[in-house]
């Protein structure tokens, strides 16, 4: 089984018929990077957990009840009166998304630690689940612990740079991680944050090195870089009509894993191990996936037989 802690949020997302310029409607939409993932994993077919803590209010009544739709264990959610975490999306003309976000006093702030199933194979974390305190450290925690017992640990720092009041201490603690992460998922605007002033390639080997077996770059239309300690391998991205990017990156994420998963590959020893060839079948597979995603509003992450077919 695959756990995942972080976030699940509701993205307040404005109505896509409004004109530019003008403040319209916001449709709640039920998102989180990790929250994502963990229903892209589940709609692929994948064992998937999601740990985190949701409210006791509608949102959280809601994302549950999704949760379970998407065929995702929910024996590892907490729940809490404390209220749902929300995101307001600015929408660009190209699609991409802007976020704001009300994070003081909700739930997702306040997930504890709590022990990984027997079983568990893989352990993914990032996002605002690795900023938002106390529930950051918690999972920080759960990240070395689980790390050291032999779990495979995948990490997507999906930076919001908003919410992180001190970047140099962020930048250490990220630095922190690398040695206990096998896979790493990082946008090219998280590298550039990251290592700001270096070529993100420069950056993706630098970290490589440190620790993650593989390092995998989200470049948007330019498609996925994986960097290994064997070189780069690039695939293209998908050509579709976008309606927005929200949850392009988690697509992407939940498509490695399943691809790892499915190959027997869900380890340091064996992702090191995968030739150029597998790498592109990986990331061809996952930008497959995050092309269905940007094709409809809001983060529907495809179902396994969408791909298929």
């Amino acid at each position: 089984m695959i756990v995942i802690g972080g976030e699940a949020l509701v993205d307040l997302v404005p109505d896509s018929s409004t004109p530019d310029g003008e403040l319209g409607p916001l449709h709640p939409l039920l998102g989180g990077g990790p929250y994502n993932v963990a229903i892209a994993l589940g709609r692929l077919g994948v064992p998937a957990a999601f740990y985190a803590k949701l409210s006791t209010d509608q949102f959280g009544d809601r994302m549950l009840q999704r949760l379970t739709e998407s065929e995702v264990d929910t024996s590892l959610v907490q729940r809490g009166p404390e209220p749902t975490t929300l995101a307001v999306v600015g929408l660009e003309a190209n699609g991409s998304a802007r976020y704001s976000f009300h994070t003081e006093g909700t739930a997702a702030r306040f997930v504890t630690d709590q022990p990984l199933p027997e079983g568990t194979t893989a352990l993914c974390l990032g996002t605002l689940g690795m900023v938002l305190e106390p529930g950051a450290t918690a999972y920080e925690k759960v990240l070395f612990r689980e790390a050291e017992r032999g779990v495979f640990i995948a990490l997507d720092p999906n930076i919001r740079a908003d919410l992180i009041a001190d970047a140099d201490a962020y930048r250490a603690r990220f630095s922190s991680w690398l040695p206990s992460v096998g896979l790493l998922k990082v946008s090219d605007d998280d590298a550039e944050w990251l290592a700001p002033g270096r070529d993100v390639v420069e950056a993706a080997r630098e970290w490589q090195a440190r620790g993650p077996a593989a390092v995998v770059l989200t470049r948007g239309a330019d498609g996925l870089t994986v960097v290994t300690a064997d070189g780069e391998v690039t695939v293209p991205g998908r050509k579709v009509d976008v309606a927005d990017t929200i949850g392009a990156g988690d697509t992407v994420q939940a498509a490695l894993l399943a691809w790892l998963h499915r190959n027997g590959a869900l380890s340091p020893e064996k992702v090191r191990a995968l030739d150029a060839w597998q790498w592109e079948q990986a990331l061809s597979f996952a930008a497959a996936a995050a092309a269905i995603t940007v094709s409809r509003p809001g983060a529907e992450p495809p179902w396994s037989a969408e791909l298929d077919a």
